[in-house]
């Protein structure tokens, strides 16, 4: 079967999702010299006035290249983004010290801050798991922008999953300092109702975790076990209250 060709230019190579009113595709710019792959979004029916608006907001997006009509279809293309998910490296269990941890939350931060004024249709769709890819270690977060339909989004809803790709990261666990557990308990408790808040906070805390793993460092076998036990037992009794 001959490739689907949109606009005599696009060669779609693979059709990676299809739902109503919208497919996703990988395809290739048989118009430029390198045929550089890049990605497809494509909506119709309903969905194509409404992302029509949104996409004439995208000046600020880095990967976005251009918008265009194709008959009775909207396509949204994007710069091609290859890589492991964050579930694929920082999975449960993953060992990673924790200068690697503070550092990739740092870019993570970074990059949930960068589409702070994207529409949150578009900014949450690129912000789920599989479509927030880890470069380790060369020291970079990139996003997919596989823009599937969505309903109801904020930039409420961008905080909530800036959160949630952070404590996959910074895990708070047994041996990590109180700082850590703040920083994490006040993702939680909904005070941070955007990416902005969220930033500004890390950054407020940042230094005094990282003091507060130095110091850490710093103390032989013996005081650290003390001291990690310390911490444990009283966050444990913090929470009995």
């Amino acid at each position: 079967m001959d490739a689907m060709l949109i606009r005599e230019r696009y060669k779609v190579i693979r059709v990676l999702e299809t739902q109503e009113n919208y497919a996703f595709m990988e395809a290739v710019d048989i118009q430029e010299r390198e045929n550089n792959a890049c990605l497809l979004n494509v909506y119709e029916g309903p969905l194509l006035r409404r992302y029509l608006d949104l996409f004439e907001q995208m000046s600020d997006c880095s990967g976005f290249q251009r918008i265009f009509l194709a008959g009775e279809c909207l396509v949204a293309v994007f710069d091609e983004c290859l890589g492991r998910s964050i579930d694929e490296v920082f999975y449960l269990g993953a060992e990673y010290d924790w200068k690697t941890r503070l550092t990739y939350t740092e870019l993570l931060l970074h990059k949930a801050l960068s589409l702070a004024n994207l529409p949150p249709a578009v900014s949450c769709a690129a912000f789920f798991s599989d479509n927030v890819l880890v470069d380790l270690p060369g020291d970079r977060i990139r996003l997919r922008y596989h823009v599937c339909p969505l309903e109801g989004m904020n930039h409420r809803e961008l905080a909530l999953l800036t959160g949630d790709q952070v404590k996959k990261i910074l895990l708070g666990g047994f041996f990590a300092p109180e700082e850590e557990h703040a920083f994490l308990s006040r993702l939680d408790d909904g005070s941070c109702g955007s990416v902005v808040q969220m930033y500004s906070l890390w950054h407020t805390e940042r230094e005094k975790l990282q003091a507060a793993y130095e110091e850490r460092e710093k103390q032989n076998p013996v005081q650290r076990s003390i001291g990690d036990l310390g911490r444990a037992i009283r966050r444990k009794a913090k929470k009995r209250r």
